[in-house]
């Protein structure tokens, strides 16, 4: 391409973006990053229900709120790392319920309540690798291998439970402060966890790797990257942080419901990450986003039933936020990648 002719002047012409003034190169700055678009949403909704209730930000109104954000907030920050490979797993929610009921029949047949939480976490651990073996052995397309895994797990849970509600153990005592009862424990849990997620995929070679390989996966297997290794322990990690929050969960509550829909918590991460700005083609993936966009979901639900809004609009809402996110993520990808041009 020929070098720009000076001007008049003889010097060299002011680039396009430099023309610009200085309020619209900083919002380009700004609005390039996925997150900021959701992120401003979220403050205007909570200043929203704060002026519509003023119970919305009392101390056990957050506490609850964080109590609901903590579980879609893991799921979904285990997600970004399947997304960012262009992958899925349909039974993370599923395995978010199946952990604490493994815990509960280890315990009940005299296996102290420390080694049950841990084969409960090495079985979260082999059923992820069940799924990165399938998916990548098999050439099972995600979606397909991991629905069955959580229908597999559902069942498990029916036949095993005999459809009877059930008291979680550990739910006394120091252990369950720290695990689960104490007002933060489940929402320090899960901001330690979703850290470390943001962390492996920003400051890793593997959270390179995984990037890479949702960008292109046949230039990075010739660049020598493990593919199948690295989707492999996607998956691993995604099960043991859904059922290591599970159990939590299951202990801040105190009892286990074996027909409760695993796919819910599930959807609700992965819809925290869509509205995060991750993209579900691979390649783009934001963990901080996530997170934000867990807490828009914990906002708006909370808040709905705050101004007595039928829990029912949550979901139409819920569903409406989806496309309008995924919409806008679009749109500033092509501005974006117009503005680099």
């Amino acid at each position: 391409m020929l070098p720009a002719a000076p001007d008049e002047e003889g010097a060299a012409p002011v680039s396009r973006y430099a023309e610009r003034g200085p309020l619209r190169r900083i919002s380009d700055v700004i609005f390039r990053r996925p997150e900021t678009t959701i992120f401003i949403v979220c403050i205007v909704l909570i200043v929203y229900f704060s002026i519509r209730n003023t119970a919305f930000y009392s101390y056990t109104n957050v506490v609850t709120m964080a109590q609901y954000i903590a579980p879609i907030a893991v799921i979904g920050a285990g997600e970004v790392l399947l997304l960012d490979l262009a992958e899925i797993d349909l039974s993370s929610g599923q395995v978010f319920l199946t952990a604490p009921w493994i815990v509960v029949l280890l315990a009940q047949r005299g296996v102290p309540l420390g080694w049950a939480i841990a084969v409960s976490l090495l079985c979260c651990i082999a059923i992820g690798a069940f799924n990165g073996i399938i998916v990548v052995g098999l050439r099972v397309p995600s979606f397909v291998a991991t629905l069955g895994v959580n229908y597999v797990l559902a069942g498990f849970v029916l036949i095993a439970s005999s459809d009877i509600t059930t008291e979680m153990v550990g739910t006394t005592g120091k252990f369950g402060q720290y695990f689960g009862i104490g007002n933060w424990a489940e929402g320090l849990w899960a901001l330690g966890i979703v850290l470390v997620i943001w962390a492996l995929l920003k400051g890793t070679r593997f959270g390179l790797h995984v990037t890479a390989t949702g960008g292109n996966e046949l230039g990075s297997a010739e660049a020598g990257v493990s593919v199948r290794s690295v989707k492999i322990r996607s998956f691993i990690i995604l099960a043991l942080i859904a059922g290591f929050i599970g159990i939590v969960d299951a202990i801040r509550i105190g009892s286990l419901d074996p027909a409760a829909p695993g796919l819910n918590e599930m959807l609700s991460g992965v819809s925290a990450a869509v509205i995060g700005g991750t993209a579900l083609t691979g390649g783009q993936a934001t963990v901080l986003g996530t997170l934000i966009g867990a807490v828009v979901l914990g906002v708006l639900e909370d808040g709905f039933n705050l101004i007595g809004i039928s829990a029912n609009w949550f979901i139409l809402v819920e569903g409406a936020v989806i496309l309008l996110a995924m919409g806008i993520n679009v749109q500033l990808g092509r501005a974006t990648a117009g503005t680099a041009r």
